[in-house]
């Protein structure tokens, strides 16, 4: 008798906490409220979904992240968000917003720069939004901008803005030229750019323009903020040794630079993996957590780290040690059989 109200009892606290979860999850569905203001939100390149949900509950366009991951996973969308600038209601449900960040109808009268592009993807892109291509290309011309703090940080014989814009999203009319966006977007650096960290840049031996060409590296390699001061400190600490930095971003940026196909054994003065020092130029635009990444390294011994393929970065000391964390880890993103 004991045993069968017990097993009763337990069906009774299932039931009802399914029906919790479910009243839960339906409620959280809805929108959080009336307003119909739009909100333009920007959801980085290779932001996870617990990332994206987060970015939105914090603006408040959606009731719970928690429920936003469940429908995204159930609806099998992981892989169809996509990044750029969404133009969002606090009126819209959690299915509405998903689905236009899945479309990929980024807001109209912006454009957006994100981090880890290049000159040519950014180029692409303003032609995208209805730019000419001619008065895209005049717009990449560093001579415009001479007056500009950031354009002094570069050295006299690189004539190109790659990695010097800032990246985030700028309003565009039918009559914006786009050497307005490149112009906001120089000085938004150059104001991130700050005497304090011009004098960290200054204490790890670098340049500003240097420090902008590590950053631009680190921003591709790897995006957890723990992981890119480390990464920032294994660089470093590779610049002041005289090794090769062994960065398999800068070489294949070499490469597609000079119009080859991605390759790790390009001979360019971007492949790092060949040659020592800093490439020419950064690879990229960066973001501030980057920049603050090579201002602030973490204070660690590491040489060698190797992201592998459950995205968790490895980082030691000695090469044996490394090539065991590369054999164990990382086999899809390194290649291995």
């Amino acid at each position: 008798m004991r045993i069968w109200l017990i097993g009763s009892l337990l069906t009774v606290v299932f039931i009802v906490a399914v029906v919790g979860v479910r009243e839960y999850y339906y409620t959280n569905l809805k929108p959080v409220s009336r307003d119909q203001q739009s909100i333009i939100v920007t959801v980085p390149q290779g932001a996870t979904i617990t990332q994206i949900g987060n970015l939105l509950q914090q603006k408040h366009l959606i009731r719970s992240s928690t429920v936003f991951d469940w429908y995204v996973h159930s609806y099998n969308l992981t892989d169809k968000l996509e990044a750029g600038s969404f133009a969002l209601s606090p009126s819209q449900s959690l299915q509405t917003i998903v689905g236009i960040i899945a479309s990929g109808h980024v807001a109209e009268g912006t454009v957006t720069i994100l981090p880890g592009k290049t000159i040519a993807q950014i180029s692409d892109m303003l032609i995208n939004h209805g730019f000419s291509p001619q008065t895209v290309a005049a717009a990449m011309n560093p001579s415009l901008y001479s007056g500009l703090p950031i354009i002094a940080d570069k050295p006299s014989g690189v004539d190109t803005l790659e990695g010097l814009l800032y990246p985030d999203t700028f309003d565009k009319t039918a009559s914006t030229n786009p050497s307005v966006i490149i112009r906001e977007s120089l000085v938004e650096m150059g104001d991130h750019i700050t005497p304090s960290m011009k004098a960290a840049f200054t204490k790890e031996g670098l340049s500003v323009y240097k420090a902008i060409t590590l950053a631009s590296i680190i921003e591709q390699e790897v995006s957890k903020p723990s992981d890119r001061s480390q990464v920032a400190q294994v660089f470093l600490s590779r610049l002041k040794l005289g090794m090769p930095l062994g960065s398999d971003v800068t070489a294949n940026y070499g490469a597609t630079l000079n119009g080859q196909q991605p390759s790790l054994t390009y001979d360019s003065p971007y492949n790092t993996l060949l040659h020592t020092g800093l490439p020419p130029t950064p690879i990229g635009t960066v973001g501030l957590n980057a920049l603050e990444a090579v201002a602030n390294p973490a204070n660690t011994n590491w040489l060698y780290f190797v992201t592998g393929d459950n995205g968790t970065t490895y980082f030691e000391s000695t090469l044996q040690q490394h090539n065991a964390d590369t054999a164990q880890y990382c086999h899809k993103l390194c290649s291995q059989p």
